[in-house]
């Protein structure tokens, strides 16, 4: 069977000897852009659970939430390994002292193969950014962050609260720690066309380019403000066919060893208002599947010559 991409699940086979789950926690931190730092609404489209709608609920220790998703999934899959993954909020935006505590404690469990560490670049001071060096030293730590978009107006719009510049540094130092960054980009934002939205991509492949990425469809959540504006009628989100179509533009312009570790993304259906068509997963993996057999792409492809200006 033809690969299309690098996948997430190839990585991780290839790093590891198997497949490997990750499971969300909650490390009990907010955000800059929640408590008054920044700001008090978050960003734009971002939920009350900070983007951390499927993380385990802020209750017991860290090893009492892996041991609970573990059980879970070890019922379905018979898993042994698994990526400490701390998705709600900002997960450095603690002293240091309480993320050492933390992230030690979740390292230390045998069934953990790796760290995988939710955050903002703006929250990534020096002594954080030598902790997480240390920790990796003793199992692998990933860092993935929130940047979604290159142009300023529409990070401005999404209330992101941080220069592009701020990512570029955050990035040379955790990359000069040995880190592993993964990015987060989010298409079909209002006031992005096609071409803006692979600028962002082009972006990716030139000399501030992550390890990873995680591309996701914007989704419109109940209770955001975000959520507001579609009500309103001030933009639409994108139809299936377009966004497969620009996902595969988007991988053959990515470099080709680069770990895809997303191409769709869930909404929490009880919240999810729109688009109502990605809440048929299976579905949307086979369509996209089949799109990307029929135009034949390959991660790659067209990496180079798009991103000179980069």
């Amino acid at each position: 069977m033809t690969e299309h991409y690098y996948s997430l699940n190839r990585y991780l086979r290839e790093s590891f000897g198997e497949k490997v789950y990750k499971l969300a926690l909650d490390g009990g931190m907010t955000c800059p852009n929640r408590d008054g730092k920044l700001g008090t609404r978050g960003c734009i489209f971002c939920s009350a659970g900070g983007s951390g709608d499927f993380a385990q609920g802020r209750c017991g220790s860290v090893a009492e939430q892996l041991e609970g998703a573990r059980a879970r999934l070890r019922s379905k899959t018979g898993a042994e390994k698994f990526i400490a993954y701390f998705q709600s909020y900002t997960n450095t935006y603690a002293p240091v002292e309480y993320l050492e505590t933390l992230f030690s404690e979740a390292i230390s469990q045998p069934s953990v193969a790796a760290l995988s560490i939710g955050t903002r670049p703006d929250c990534l001071p020096g002594e954080v950014v030598d902790l997480l060096g240390r920790l990796n030293k003793i199992k692998p730590v990933w860092v993935e962050l929130g940047l979604q978009t290159i142009h300023p107006d529409t990070a401005r719009y999404i209330r992101r609260g941080y220069a592009l510049a701020v990512y570029e540094d955050a990035l040379r130092r955790l990359k000069a720690a040995g880190i592993t960054v993964i990015v987060h980009v989010i298409l079909g934002l209002p006031g992005e066309d096609r071409e803006r939205m692979l600028q962002t991509i082009d972006y990716l492949g030139g000399p501030h380019r992550p390890d990873g990425v995680k591309l996701q469809l914007l989704h419109v959540l109940e209770g955001t403000d975000l959520a507001q504006d579609w009500k309103e009628g001030k933009f639409s989100c994108m139809e299936p066919g377009e966004y497969y179509d620009l996902l595969c533009d988007c991988l053959e312009r990515l470099p080709p060893d680069m770990v895809i570790h997303r191409l769709t993304g869930d909404g929490p259906k009880r919240i999810l208002l729109a688009p109502l068509w990605t809440g048929d997963k299976k579905r949307v993996l086979n369509d996209l599947n089949r799109t990307l057999q029929r135009r034949n792409v390959r991660q790659g492809a067209k990496y180079g010559y798009m991103n000179d200006e980069w």
